[in-house]
Protein backbone atom coordinates (compact mmCIF):
# COMPACT_ATOMS: atom_id res chain seq x y z
CA UNK A 1 0.00 0.00 0.00
CA UNK A 2 0.89 3.20 -0.56
CA UNK A 3 1.63 6.14 2.45
CA UNK A 4 -2.11 7.87 1.22
CA UNK A 5 -3.85 4.51 1.00
CA UNK A 6 -2.76 3.19 4.59
CA UNK A 7 -3.02 6.74 6.00
CA UNK A 8 -6.44 6.80 4.12
CA UNK A 9 -7.22 3.06 6.08
CA UNK A 10 -6.24 4.07 9.34
CA UNK A 11 -8.31 6.99 9.43
CA UNK A 12 -11.32 4.48 8.30
CA UNK A 13 -10.44 2.01 11.10
CA UNK A 14 -10.39 4.94 14.10
CA UNK A 15 -12.95 7.41 13.27
CA UNK A 16 -15.19 6.22 16.00
CA UNK A 17 -12.07 6.94 18.09
CA UNK A 18 -10.95 9.78 16.93
CA UNK A 19 -12.06 13.63 18.19
CA UNK A 20 -12.67 15.31 14.84
CA UNK A 21 -11.07 18.53 16.19
CA UNK A 22 -7.51 17.18 16.48
CA UNK A 23 -8.00 15.36 13.13
CA UNK A 24 -5.49 16.52 10.27
CA UNK A 25 -6.58 19.28 7.60
CA UNK A 26 -6.41 16.95 4.54
CA UNK A 27 -9.00 14.35 5.64
CA UNK A 28 -12.81 15.27 6.20
CA UNK A 29 -14.21 14.62 9.61
CA UNK A 30 -16.91 12.04 9.41
CA UNK A 31 -19.62 12.35 12.35
CA UNK A 32 -19.23 9.19 14.21
CA UNK A 33 -22.69 7.53 13.26
CA UNK A 34 -22.00 8.06 9.16
CA UNK A 35 -18.63 6.21 10.27
CA UNK A 36 -20.20 3.19 11.88
CA UNK A 37 -23.07 3.00 9.13
CA UNK A 38 -20.20 2.56 6.48
CA UNK A 39 -18.22 0.35 8.77
CA UNK A 40 -21.75 -1.97 9.01
CA UNK A 41 -22.08 -1.54 5.45
CA UNK A 42 -18.34 -2.90 4.21
CA UNK A 43 -19.40 -5.47 6.52
CA UNK A 44 -22.36 -6.86 4.89
CA UNK A 45 -20.62 -6.50 1.64
CA UNK A 46 -17.47 -8.72 3.07
CA UNK A 47 -20.29 -11.26 4.01
CA UNK A 48 -21.89 -11.06 0.80
CA UNK A 49 -18.72 -11.50 -1.73
CA UNK A 50 -17.28 -14.14 0.75
CA UNK A 51 -21.22 -15.62 0.14
CA UNK A 52 -20.59 -15.94 -3.32
CA UNK A 53 -17.09 -16.76 -3.60
CA UNK A 54 -17.17 -20.15 -1.08
CA UNK A 55 -20.89 -20.72 -0.70
CA UNK A 56 -20.53 -24.25 1.26
CA UNK A 57 -17.99 -22.24 4.48
CA UNK A 58 -19.92 -19.32 3.96
CA UNK A 59 -22.76 -20.70 4.58
CA UNK A 60 -21.83 -22.42 7.24
CA UNK A 61 -20.64 -19.90 9.38
CA UNK A 62 -23.50 -17.45 7.78
CA UNK A 63 -26.02 -20.18 10.16
CA UNK A 64 -23.72 -19.98 13.23
CA UNK A 65 -23.99 -16.45 13.04
CA UNK A 66 -28.09 -16.55 12.57
CA UNK A 67 -28.56 -18.76 15.21
CA UNK A 68 -26.45 -16.75 17.77
CA UNK A 69 -28.54 -13.39 17.10
CA UNK A 70 -31.21 -15.57 17.57
CA UNK A 71 -30.26 -16.20 20.50
CA UNK A 72 -29.31 -13.01 21.53
CA UNK A 73 -32.91 -11.89 20.24
CA UNK A 74 -34.53 -14.29 22.09
CA UNK A 75 -33.13 -12.94 25.39
CA UNK A 76 -33.61 -9.84 24.89
CA UNK A 77 -37.17 -10.41 23.98
CA UNK A 78 -37.75 -12.43 27.21
CA UNK A 79 -35.42 -9.73 29.33
CA UNK A 80 -38.00 -7.31 27.80
CA UNK A 81 -41.11 -9.19 28.80
CA UNK A 82 -39.88 -9.95 32.44
CA UNK A 83 -39.57 -6.06 33.01
CA UNK A 84 -42.59 -5.35 32.10
CA UNK A 85 -44.44 -7.95 33.97
CA UNK A 86 -41.99 -6.68 37.10
CA UNK A 87 -43.44 -3.17 36.25
CA UNK A 88 -46.81 -3.71 35.95
CA UNK A 89 -46.77 -5.37 39.62
CA UNK A 90 -45.42 -2.11 41.00
CA UNK A 91 -48.10 0.37 42.81
CA UNK A 92 -47.64 3.88 41.91
CA UNK A 93 -50.15 6.30 43.18
CA UNK A 94 -49.19 10.47 42.57
CA UNK A 95 -51.54 13.04 44.47
CA UNK A 96 -51.40 16.87 44.78
CA UNK A 97 -50.74 17.63 48.18
CA UNK A 98 -49.80 20.94 48.90
CA UNK A 99 -50.14 20.34 52.74
CA UNK A 100 -48.10 17.63 52.90
CA UNK A 101 -45.29 18.09 50.57
CA UNK A 102 -43.15 21.31 50.81
CA UNK A 103 -44.02 24.24 48.58
CA UNK A 104 -41.55 23.62 46.08
CA UNK A 105 -42.38 20.06 45.59
CA UNK A 106 -46.25 19.96 45.88
CA UNK A 107 -46.57 16.27 44.32
CA UNK A 108 -46.77 13.23 46.70
CA UNK A 109 -45.39 10.09 45.62
CA UNK A 110 -46.21 6.82 46.92
CA UNK A 111 -44.69 3.91 45.40
CA UNK A 112 -45.42 -0.37 46.67
CA UNK A 113 -43.94 -2.92 45.61
CA UNK A 114 -45.85 -5.97 45.37
CA UNK A 115 -43.29 -8.18 43.42
CA UNK A 116 -41.49 -10.57 44.69
CA UNK A 117 -37.97 -9.12 43.69
CA UNK A 118 -35.88 -5.78 45.20
CA UNK A 119 -36.77 -2.71 42.52
CA UNK A 120 -33.15 -1.57 42.12
CA UNK A 121 -33.96 1.27 39.84
CA UNK A 122 -37.17 3.34 38.51
CA UNK A 123 -37.29 6.05 36.56
CA UNK A 124 -40.72 7.73 34.97
CA UNK A 125 -42.55 10.81 33.62
CA UNK A 126 -45.57 12.57 34.78
CA UNK A 127 -48.84 13.39 32.90
CA UNK A 128 -51.43 15.59 34.25
CA UNK A 129 -55.11 14.66 33.22
CA UNK A 130 -58.28 16.77 33.83
CA UNK A 131 -60.83 14.60 35.19
CA UNK A 132 -62.92 12.37 32.07
CA UNK A 133 -60.26 13.46 29.36
CA UNK A 134 -57.31 11.28 27.66
CA UNK A 135 -55.24 14.35 27.05
CA UNK A 136 -51.92 14.89 28.67
CA UNK A 137 -52.11 18.55 29.73
CA UNK A 138 -48.27 18.27 31.07
CA UNK A 139 -46.10 20.17 28.78
CA UNK A 140 -44.26 16.81 27.27
CA UNK A 141 -40.96 17.82 25.36
CA UNK A 142 -37.65 16.25 25.23
CA UNK A 143 -36.27 18.66 27.99
CA UNK A 144 -38.75 17.32 30.26
CA UNK A 145 -37.70 15.86 33.72
CA UNK A 146 -37.87 12.17 33.88
CA UNK A 147 -38.38 11.45 37.48
CA UNK A 148 -36.38 8.66 39.93
CA UNK A 149 -37.38 6.58 42.20
CA UNK A 150 -36.39 5.25 45.47
CA UNK A 151 -33.28 3.94 44.55
CA UNK A 152 -33.39 -0.18 45.97
CA UNK A 153 -37.14 -0.72 47.20
CA UNK A 154 -37.24 -4.31 48.58
CA UNK A 155 -40.06 -7.30 47.81
CA UNK A 156 -43.44 -6.07 49.31
CA UNK A 157 -41.87 -2.43 50.67
CA UNK A 158 -43.28 0.71 50.42
CA UNK A 159 -41.62 4.10 50.00
CA UNK A 160 -42.96 8.06 50.02
CA UNK A 161 -41.99 11.31 48.28
CA UNK A 162 -42.29 14.53 47.34
CA UNK A 163 -41.66 15.64 44.09
CA UNK A 164 -41.79 19.10 41.41
CA UNK A 165 -45.06 19.34 39.40
CA UNK A 166 -44.19 18.90 35.35
CA UNK A 167 -45.09 21.94 33.94
CA UNK A 168 -48.66 21.83 33.02
CA UNK A 169 -50.30 23.94 29.97
CA UNK A 170 -51.12 27.60 30.64
CA UNK A 171 -55.03 28.00 32.00
CA UNK A 172 -55.08 24.39 34.60
CA UNK A 173 -54.58 24.41 38.09
CA UNK A 174 -52.93 21.50 39.60
CA UNK A 175 -55.96 20.52 41.82
CA UNK A 176 -57.94 19.76 39.61
CA UNK A 177 -55.99 17.42 37.56
CA UNK A 178 -54.86 13.81 37.64
CA UNK A 179 -51.50 12.71 37.90
CA UNK A 180 -50.32 9.41 36.49
CA UNK A 181 -47.05 7.86 36.08
CA UNK A 182 -45.97 7.31 32.07
CA UNK A 183 -43.20 5.77 30.13
CA UNK A 184 -41.71 3.19 33.11
CA UNK A 185 -38.83 1.98 33.23
CA UNK A 186 -36.88 0.00 35.58
CA UNK A 187 -34.78 -3.01 36.88
CA UNK A 188 -35.10 -5.35 39.38
CA UNK A 189 -32.80 -7.44 41.53
CA UNK A 190 -32.30 -11.25 39.52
Amino acid sequence: MTPPQASFLSFCLAAPLVNPSSMSVGYPALPLLETRMFIGILLILTWLILLLRYPAKALQVSLAAAAGLGIVAAIVIWQDSREARQLEHLEMRLSYDPQGCPADRPLQVSITNTNQVALQELRWRIAAYAPGDSVNLADNTYTTARYRGPGELQAKGAWKDCVPLPVLRSGYRPQTLEFRAEHLQGSFSD
